[in-house]
């Protein structure tokens, strides 16, 4: 094999390895596709639709009448209500969980239904404005349910 084929195979190898590294970081970066219901007349809903866009995900809203309905046939628990619903990876998530929790209990493949953040805390994703207040995220689906973090805006605390 003479020096310049060598170095062909050595150029054509990296190639290949660079652009199945890249694919393969493309893939990991995925985005997530997630299935959003709230209330037609609802626009922090909106604002949190827009927070998980920027984070990654393809959102799809659903506005409705009726949530109730929605909650109950995703097994939302009453005490844990907020003002909108979502699917995304085989989980219910419910109000302002931050996009970050939501990775987390996918990569982790976390144990329970889903993510909620009860209520509507000032500074949560889509209810930005005033003093951000620090929250809990609720693991749900098993019992008891069971903090997932404390976050305050949109960041683990």
């Amino acid at each position: 094999m003479t020096e310049n084929t060598l170095t062909r195979r050595v150029v054509i190898g990296l190639i290949s390895t660079t652009a199945l590294g890249l694919t393969l970081g493309a893939q990991a970066e995925a985005p997530f596709a997630i299935k959003v219901w709230k209330d037609p007349n609802c626009g922090c809903c909106i604002g949190w639709a827009e927070h998980l866009g920027r984070n990654g995900f393809v959102v799809t809203v659903t506005d409705t009448a009726a949530m109730q309905e929605v909650k109950a046939r995703l097994g939302v628990p009453s005490e844990l209500a907020s003002c909108h619903t979502a699917e995304v990876g085989g989980y219910v998530i419910e109000g302002h969980v931050p996009a970050h929790a939501i990775k987390r209990l996918i990569a982790e493949k976390s144990s329970g239904r889903g993510l909620a953040v009860p209520g509507m805390p000032i500074g949560s994703p889509g209810m930005e404005g005033g003093t951000p207040e620090t929250y809990n995220v609720i693991l749900f689906g098993q019992k008891p349910s069971q903090s997932f973090g404390h976050y305050k805006g949109d960041q683990p605390v």
